[in-house]
C-alpha cells in the first residue's frame, strides 16, 4: 500500500505546483497537510529561496513535510531555524479486520448534512477544510455517529483505488469513552469495503495517546511516520 499516495489523493490541496525538485501545495486555509511543500528528490543543497517566495506569495508560511529517508534535508532545515512541529503517525488495517458498528449508531452520507457541518465547526473544522473534502474525486462519505439518540461524532472517509483513508475524526467531549470513535472507524471500514477498498488508513499526531490506543485496539498497525518543519517568523 502506498500510504502517501492515499493521503495525497483523499485530502487534496487547492493547487499544486512543481518547482525544481519540490512540490508546492496551496492549501487555501485547509491546514498544514495541504499547505506544505515536499522534496521529491535527494537533498543536494537545492536553493530554497524560490520555494519560500512562492509559498509566501500564496500567503502561506514556509512549511515543509518531511518523510522517512529525508534526514539530510531535515537536518538542513533545522540548521536554518525551521522548527519541528506535529510529528504524525500513520496507521492502517485491512477493512475485513473491523466489525460492523451496532445498528443505528452511524449514518454514512454525502454531501455533509447541516448537523455534520455543525459538529465539525464545534471542533474547529471550518469551511476551508470542508472544501478539501469536496475535492476528493473517488467514492467518499461523511460518517455521522449518534450516542443516547444525540449527534456525538463525525468523520470523513475517501477512497483511492483499493485503499481508503479516514480524516477529520471528531467526537463531542460529552460523548467520549462511549464507543463513538470505535463506531466511526467501523462504519468507515464498512463504507470502504462496500466500495471496493481493501485497507483503511489514517494519520494521527504522535502525542494523541487516547486515539492511538483506540486504533491499536482495532487491530490497526503503524505503517508510516512524518513531520513538519516551519520557518519561524
Amino acid at each position: 500500500m502506498s500510504y502517501r499516495a492515499t493521503l495525497e489523493a483523499t485530502w487534496l490541496p487547492a493547487e499544486t505546483r512543481a518547482l525544481g525538485c519540490f512540490t508546492l501545495r496551496r492549501g487555501a486555509g485547509g491546514g498544514k497537510r495541504v499547505s506544505a511543500a515536499s522534496l521529491e528528490c535527494d537533498w543536494t543543497g537545492q536553493d530554497l529561496a524560490p520555494v519560500q517566495q512562492a509559498m509566501r506569495a500564496w500567503d502561506q508560511p514556509a512549511l515543509f513535510v518531511l518523510w522517512p529517508g529525508q534526514q539530510a534535508f531535515d537536518a538542513e532545515l533545522s540548521r536554518r531555524g525551521y522548527r519541528l512541529i506535529d510529528p504524525v503517525v500513520g496507521y492502517a488495517a485491512a477493512v475485513s479486520a473491523f466489525d460492523a458498528p451496532p445498528r443505528m449508531t452511524t449514518f454514512p452520507h454525502w454531501p455533509p448534512m447541516e448537523i455534520a457541518r455543525e459538529l465539525w465547526a464545534e471542533a474547529g473544522t471550518d469551511a476551508a477544510r470542508l472544501q478539501v473534502m469536496e475535492r476528493a474525486a473517488g467514492p467518499k462519505s461523511v460518517i455521522l455517529a449518534r450516542s443516547d439518540d444525540k449527534p456525538a461524532g463525525i468523520a470523513f472517509v475517501a477512497l483511492h483505488g483499493p485503499h481508503a483513508m479516514i480524516h477529520a475524526v471528531e467526537v463531542r467531549p460529552q460523548a467520549r469513552r462511549r464507543g463513538v470513535g470505535r463506531h466511526l472507524m467501523q462504519a468507515a471500514a464498512g463504507f470502504a469495503a462496500e466500495n471496493g477498498a481493501e485497507t483503511l488508513s489514517l494519520a494521527v499526531t504522535e502525542g494523541n495517546s487516547a486515539a492511538r490506543a483506540l486504533y491499536s485496539s482495532l487491530g490497526m498497525r503503524v505503517v508510516e511516520h512524518y513531520h513538519y518543519r516551519i520557518q519561524e517568523p
